[in-house]
């Protein structure tokens, strides 16, 4: 009966394709273990280091005690609504200055929700090629066309602008802010040009930049001082924040829209109560302490090549980059082969995540270790 799904499985492990849960015995802070080894984690979204902190969660649970329940049991618009999350709402309200904020479960649930439901048959979306996986997921799933032009590319935007926009009626363009596999940064203030030049809304994700950048860590739009000029900022708590969920901001109307609309808000049970409440917790009484060392993980990042914390190393083939990776365990480091999908065909590559515990000291041996001393060096 399942012949026909082997095939398929023998066929991705043929290819340097397959896939598998890794068995990690602990997580503390930069560091992760396996196979009773200590690796330097590399592959972490935990940017700040406030998911595995000890101290922190002994700190939280000691302000929480018994006042948040671990399950909701319920959707928001049931109910699974107490004031804790509505004090998250009006609280990243005022950090970005909306109207309104909306919380979700995940990055994946808000992209998904936001962007097949935010357009109808009418309308049009203009997406950057290398969005992620969930606002590509759910433009397929909205009945709106859609158009992706050239990473980055604000001439390719711009033709596809002027041929179609006038096409339809509502328009909105959406790109990351930090791409999550290149690290590098969209270029916004040209975007938000082209967004009222064309009349169209704009939609940031600005999932890898929230808690990273900006003095308040509000992202990319922060230090360009361009938050109002945004229509709809999406970001997450499970990466910088080391909590889950993620969130929209935006005005009364749309924000008021996406909940009436959005199936992925509609239908899901909403997070646990302490969990909105940790995700509060943290941006109140730790964020606003973070500025100094998460520049010094920009320019760590940047010595390492990158615009941002997050470094690709394109190696090419499925195979060579898992080599690479087996290279990297041995020498104490630890890394995932990212291939496609999740990248296009021959850009399979390390995607190499620096958080603020991660000192140059402990990439001293990385760059001799995966062989590409010319490519990405650091400097003293």
């Amino acid at each position: 009966m399942y012949d026909n799904y082997s095939e398929k499985l023998e066929f991705l492990k043929a290819n340097s394709h397959f896939r598998n849960i890794k068995d990690f015995e602990a997580k503390d802070q930069k560091y992760i273990y396996i196979n009773e080894k200590k690796l330097l984690n590399l592959s972490s979204n935990n940017y700040l280091g406030f998911a595995d902190n000890k101290e922190i969660t002994e700190e939280f649970l000691d302000f929480a005690k018994s006042k948040y329940s671990f399950g909701s049991a319920s959707a928001r618009l049931l109910t699974g609504t107490l004031p804790v999350y509505k004090e998250l709402e009006e609280l990243l309200c005022r950090l970005f200055q909306k109207d309104k904020a909306l919380l979700f479960n995940s990055g994946y649930h808000a992209n998904v929700g936001i962007t097949s439901s935010i357009v109808d048959k009418n309308d049009v979306i203009f997406s950057d090629k290398l969005n992620h996986a969930s606002i590509i997921d759910g433009m397929k799933l909205s009945n709106s066309k859609f158009f992706r032009y050239v990473h980055n590319d604000m001439e390719s935007l711009e033709k596809l602008l002027e041929r179609e926009r006038k096409n339809y009626n509502n328009a909105i363009i959406i790109t990351e802010s930090v791409f999550s596999m290149d690290g590098d940064i969209a270029n916004l203030k040209k975007i938000v040009e082209l967004k009222k030049k064309y009349n169209c809304m704009l939609m940031v994700d600005e999932a890898h930049a929230f808690g990273v950048f900006g003095e308040n860590g509000l992202g990319v739009s922060e230090v360009l001082g361009i938050t109002k000029e945004i229509d709809l900022i999406v970001g997450t708590f499970g990466k910088s924040i080391g909590s889950m969920g993620a969130f929209v901001t935006g005005s009364k109307t749309l924000i008021d829209y996406l909940i009436n609309k959005a199936r992925s808000f509609i239908f899901s049970t909403a997070l646990p109560p302490i969990n909105i409440a940790f995700s509060k917790w943290i941006i109140e009484n730790k964020l606003p302490y973070t500025f100094e060392k998460r520049q010094r993980m920009l320019e760590l990042g940047k010595k390492l090549g990158s615009e941002s914390h997050i470094i690709p190393v394109i190696i090419g083939t499925n195979a060579d980059t898992e080599k690479i990776c087996k290279r990297l365990f041995d020498a104490g480091y630890f890394t995932l082969p990212i291939r496609p999908p999740t990248v296009p065909e021959g850009t399979s590559r390390l995607r190499l995540s620096l958080t603020t515990e991660i000192e140059e000291k402990d990439l001293e041996n990385l760059c001799n270790t995966i062989g590409l001393t010319k490519k990405i060096t650091i400097n003293s």
